[in-house]
């Protein structure tokens, strides 16, 4: 049994086959230019690794600290191979992004030990708005490929 690979998985590699995973997406509003960029490049690579659109649901909340919630109500439902959290959060001035970076990122790790579900957390954290834009289409894409590699191991360990 082959526990871990060095290397860049495509397309065709069965670990990212999306076919038979219905996966769910929560978005923080928060800084939507960023995060609507994450969801489209997240939900477009879903699609070109075989996941059908009926088998993807997008959830939007106010902001990267309502993101566990909402995943966890997702979670609840037990019909969901995989989920996705998008967030961005962006250095202020205050103590603030670093309450808001640490709480989003121990909410969305706790449901998904809780829940036994698979979590790939594109809530980005950077120093400025530049920082976020240069990430938001590969950290999108990276979601979507986590997601279903890592829905298809639990499986596969079951």
């Amino acid at each position: 049994m082959l526990i871990a690979d060095q290397g860049t998985l495509d397309a065709t590699d069965p670990r990212l086959d999306g076919k038979h995973l219905t996966i769910g997406i929560v978005q923080a509003r928060f800084n939507a230019d960023i995060t609507n960029t994450l969801a489209e490049a997240c939900k477009a690579e879903l699609l070109r690794l075989g996941v059908a659109e009926k088998h993807i649901t997008l959830l939007q909340v106010p902001g990267a600290l309502e993101v566990p919630i909402a995943l966890q109500a997702l979670a609840e439902k037990l019909k969901f191979d995989a989920l996705i959290a998008l967030g961005c959060i962006i250095r202020g001035e205050t103590y603030h992004f670093e309450l808001v970076a640490n709480e989003s990122g121990a909410g969305v790790s706790r449901i998904a030990l809780d829940y036994q579900i698979p979590i790939a957390n594109a809530i980005l954290t950077t120093e400025n708005m530049q920082q976020a834009q240069a990430r938001q289409t590969d950290k999108g894409r990276d979601a979507a490929r986590v997601a279903i590699e890592m829905a298809n191991l639990i499986e596969a360990i079951e």
